[in-house]
Parts: C-alpha cells; sequence; structure tokens
C-alpha cells in the first residue's frame, strides 16, 4: 500500500501571502528599533541594503525550488549539489531547530502582547495558542496557510497604519537637516536588518503541496521579497519620522511609539502584534513538520516521519513534534538568545544552499527558472558576511 502523500491545494496567491506573513512576522515590531539604534535616520538605507544583500539567496532558492521540489528543500539541495547525506541530514534538522526555536520567541513576543490586552499569566497564554495553532497544522494545509493569509492581511494593514501614523505625526528636528551617513553604523544596521528577511527559504518546503511549482514558487518567492523589502522600507522611514531615534533605539516596542505620535492608542498595534506573532507561529510549525517528512525519505532512521495522514494530507506526527518541542522551548528556554543562534544557523544554510546551487549548475545548465553563476556566488559571499558580521556583534 503506497504511502499517503501531501496534497497539491496551494496556488500562487496563498504561497506569496504565507511568504510575506513569515518574513514580516513578530519581529519587524522590535527591530526597527534596533536598527535605527545603530543606523539613526539612515535606518530605511540599512534595510534597503539588507534586502539587496538577501536578493541573491532568494534568487538562489528560487531556481532550486524548480530543480529539486521536495518538502525539505535544502536537505535535498545540500544532498545533490555538495553530494553529501550526513552533511544534508544535518542541515534538515538545523533547519527544523531553528523553526522551532524562532516559534518559541515569536509565540512568547505574541503572549506578553496579548496578556496587555486580557488579564491573564503568560504561561497559560503560551500552552492555549501552542496548542490551537498546532491543531490547525494537523488538520490541513490549505486551512493553515488560509488562516495565515488571513492574519497576513491584519499585520500589513497594521503596518499601513504605522505608516500612515508616521507621516502624519510631526517630523522630527533630525528630518529637517539630514546628519551624514554613518557608513560602519549602517553596514553594522545593515547586518541586523538581514534577520528581518529571512522567511523566503521556507517557502521552498512547501514545494509538494503547490500546484505547478515550476512556475508558482518562484513568482511566490521573488513577489514576497519585493513586497516585504517595500513595507520595511516604508516602516522604517515612517519611524525615523516620527519618532527621535535615541527613543526608538530605546524601546521595545518601536512602532508603538510611531502609532502613538499621531495620538492613537497603543491597544489597536497590540492586537495587531499578536495577528502577526499567531502567523509567524504557525508558518514555522507547518515548515518544521514539511522538512522532517522529506528528512523521513532521505533518512532511513526518520522514516516514522515521512507519513501524510490519509484524510488531512499532512505529516501528523512531525507537525505534534514541532508544537510539542516549540512549546517546551517557549515555558522553558532563554529564547531570545537562542533566536540570536537560530539566525546565525539560517545564515550558515544559506552559505551551503548557495554553494550547492553552484555545484548544480556546473552539471546542468537545464531549468526551467535560472539565474546567471554570479547570483548563487554573491548570495554564499553576502551571507557568510552576514555571519561574520553577526558573530562579530555577539563577540
Amino acid at each position: 500500500m503506497a504511502t499517503p502523500a501531501l496534497k497539491r491545494r496551494l496556488g500562487p496567491g496563498l504561497m506569496t501571502a504565507y511568504g510575506v506573513g513569515v518574513m514580516v512576522g513578530a519581529g519587524v515590531y522590535v527591530l526597527v528599533g534596533a536598527v535605527a539604534a545603530q543606523a539613526g535616520i539612515w535606518a530605511p538605507l540599512a534595510f534597503l541594503i539588507a534586502g539587496v544583500v538577501a536578493a541573491p539567496s532568494a534568487l538562489s532558492y528560487a531556481e532550486l525550488s524548480v530543480r529539486l521540489p521536495e518538502a525539505a528543500g535544502e536537505v535535498a539541495y545540500v544532498a545533490e549539489g555538495l553530494s553529501s547525506h550526513a552533511l544534508a541530514v544535518l542541515v534538515g534538522l538545523a533547519i527544523v531547530l531553528a523553526g522551532v526555536i524562532s516559534a518559541a520567541a515569536v509565540l512568547r513576543g505574541g503572549a506578553g502582547y496579548l496578556a496587555l490586552l486580557v488579564p491573564l499569566e503568560p504561561a497559560p497564554i503560551i500552552l492555549g495558542l501552542g496548542i490551537a495553532l498546532t491543531a490547525l497544522a494537523v488538520v490541513g494545509v490549505l486551512e493553515s496557510i488560509a488562516f495565515a493569509a488571513i492574519l497576513t492581511l491584519i499585520e500589513v494593514v497594521g503596518l499601513a497604519l504605522v505608516i500612515w501614523a508616521g507621516f502624519s505625526a510631526p517630523a522630527v528636528p533630525e528630518m529637517a537637516a539630514l546628519p551624514p551617513v554613518n557608513w560602519s553604523g549602517v553596514a553594522g544596521a545593515a547586518a541586523l536588518a538581514f534577520f528581518a528577511f529571512i522567511g523566503f527559504e521556507d517557502m521552498v518546503n512547501m514545494a509538494e503541496e503547490v500546484r505547478d511549482p515550476n512556475r508558482t514558487l518562484p513568482r511566490s518567492i521573488l513577489a514576497a521579497l519585493a513586497i516585504t523589502t517595500a513595507l520595511y522600507l516604508l516602516v522604517s522611514y515612517a519611524a525615523v519620522r516620527a519618532v527621535p531615534v535615541e527613543t526608538l533605539a530605546g524601546s521595545e516596542r518601536p512602532l508603538a511609539l510611531v502609532w502613538e505620535s499621531a495620538g492613537n492608542s497603543a491597544q489597536l498595534l497590540a492586537a495587531i502584534a499578536v495577528a502577526a506573532a499567531l502567523n509567524g507561529v504557525l508558518a514555522q510549525i507547518v515548515m518544521a513538520a514539511r522538512v522532517l517528512f522529506g528528512l523521513g525519505r532521505r533518512e532511513p532512521g526518520l522514516a516514522i516521519f515521512n507519513k501524510a495522514h490519509p484524510r488531512f494530507g499532512t505529516p501528523v506526527l512531525g507537525t505534534v513534534l514541532a508544537g510539542a518541542l516549540m512549546l517546551t522551548a517557549a515555558l522553558m528556554l532563554p529564547v531570545s538568545a537562542l533566536a540570536q543562534a537560530t539566525s546565525m544557523v539560517l545564515l550558515g544554510v544559506f552559505i551551503l544552499v548557495n554553494l550547492s546551487l553552484v555545484f548544480l549548475k556546473r552539471r546542468s545548465a537545464e531549468a526551467s527558472f535560472r539565474v546567471p553563476m554570479i547570483v548563487p556566488l554573491f548570495g554564499a559571499a553576502a551571507s557568510a558576511a552576514a555571519l561574520f558580521a553577526a558573530l562579530g556583534g555577539v563577540a
């Protein structure tokens, strides 16, 4: 009897919404202040540079998604490109760990925002939300991604409101006389802002549930990156326009300050931040389960995860495991430090993925979507530079 396969139910609209949601996530609600702390009023320039640095890796993922449309994308890329089964399995497990810890960090942040709106302690909120989102991910991918698309729409509306508030508020004095660009500060801020673009890599792990992946995945990846870059540029400009840099830099809720600068209550933005957190958590659970599903196909020791539910068409065991690990981390571990480590792990994966494409292109030029060889070479170099910058920041 054949093992039930994942169901192809996703089109370009939902995939693009999924990509925007997982990239924007809850991180933008705190990252703008940290970027402004280093780049000052030139924070939008740092986000622009970060988008340019992320673009080659996104393009590499787009070509690889056509060459090897599998659920555990990075595992297949490294296995085929670098001809190393052990390294591919290690990359797959690293992606799962990164997704779980990222979801835990976002879940804790979302619970903190929700605690401002309802009189509950964070722990029961974390448990309730975590179990509900894991159950939704079990029920079906279309239901999960459709719900995520609704949350993405709420996120984008929230960011549009922040942009409107930033442009409506009186401009800070710094806008009248722009200081010269502090390039060292902008470079450090760009390395930090790069982490805000992490998420497009999750999209390739949905390859076995996408209709016509050869067309849908590349277009959805590039559309999501373009939309996210535009949002970051506008949000960061609105922030430095409406709130003094020193105030932004010292706040853990910088976008709430922008919203309040136009005379609004922070309650609405807190609710939107909760929606962003739910979106980020759901996307990471879905992604981690698909990577475990693909790993089970390639590694006999993990074959138990290569099973889809005959009715729901989802990898139930991998989904439940990802949800359980996420809840454990969210309740017990110092997720802020782990989230920093997760970003470094993903940058290391980006280096390997770009190098994998280099070797695959040398063996065969045939692919329905192709990028020039300079793209993965630059993507590997840019990811390495961002990784070294991040390591320098930790040191």
